[in-house]
């Protein structure tokens, strides 16, 4: 019963615009009212449950890192080596998105780090060379999503600190799975941009993409650092977080 009413509060919230974060106040206490809970419960679980969780200062780290990587520029370098790697291709751009939002997402673990700062660019260079503004919006905010697959993944360590479940483990499982939706979008862009004869970008040659691998390969090295790191014990995924935003804040 009391599961019921936190539920239809929440939805009437929801259905008429009301506050999400008020909404969730507001249904989360009538819940506590029903079953009885005292706020003197709620926060000795509170402290009881994340007591030594040092697993959560992972979270403030991976988005300071991308935040630093968005502000120095190293979304530029990314960007412009996923270009000369598969701008050639016919709707070349919309690869570029992808290619360069699964390098991001090795940064940065977050999907809205991805949309706010490589989206970004990536919508804008879409419109510039001739895409439609809701093609490329839909592109950018697709591939955004592979923020959270593949690691640093900041739910995969609100998971972990919830579950008890390994945090590299969780990591390492969550590389296929990202490379695969990667596969997946670029393989139904490519069918898109037959269909509507998307423009073909133009191979600059091998010089090109070997200049822009050396521009950003020092930025290319933040997922090897992490999972190299991670792998040979040394140091633990929160102490990951760390290596991370110090390696983008020297770079």
């Amino acid at each position: 019963m009391a599961v019921t009413v936190w539920a239809a509060v929440f939805i009437v919230f929801f259905l008429f615009r009301g506050s999400i974060a008020l909404g969730m106040v507001v249904s989360t206490a009538i819940y506590c009212l029903l079953k009885g809970i005292t706020l003197q419960e709620v926060v000795e679980n509170m402290v009881i449950g994340f007591d030594n969780q040092f697993i959560l200062l992972a979270i403030p780290l991976f988005v300071l890192s991308a935040r630093v990587m968005n502000i120095g520029g190293i979304t530029t370098r990314i960007f412009n080596f996923a270009d000369r790697s598969v701008g050639f291709l016919r709707g070349g751009l919309a690869h570029v998105n992808v290619v360069g939002s699964i390098i991001f997402s090795g940064m940065t673990g977050s999907a809205l780090a991805d949309a706010s700062g490589l989206g970004m660019m990536e919508i804008k260079a879409m419109e510039d060379g001739g895409y439609e503004r809701h093609f490329a919006c839909a592109v950018s905010a697709a591939t955004a999503t592979i923020g959270p697959i593949i690691p640093p993944s900041i739910p995969m360590v609100i998971f972990s600190m919830l579950s008890g479940a390994s945090l590299g483990n969780l990591f390492l499982g969550g590389v296929i799975p990202g490379l695969l939706m990667g596969g997946a979008m670029m393989v139904y862009i490519a069918a898109v941009a037959r269909r509507r004869n998307y423009p073909v970008g133009t191979w600059q040659g091998a010089g090109a993409l070997l200049a822009a691998f050396v521009q950003a390969f020092l930025s290319l090295m933040t997922p090897v650092i992490l999972f190299g790191g991670m792998m040979i014990g040394v140091f633990t995924p929160t102490e990951a977080a760390f290596a991370a935003a110090g390696y983008a804040l020297a770079r």
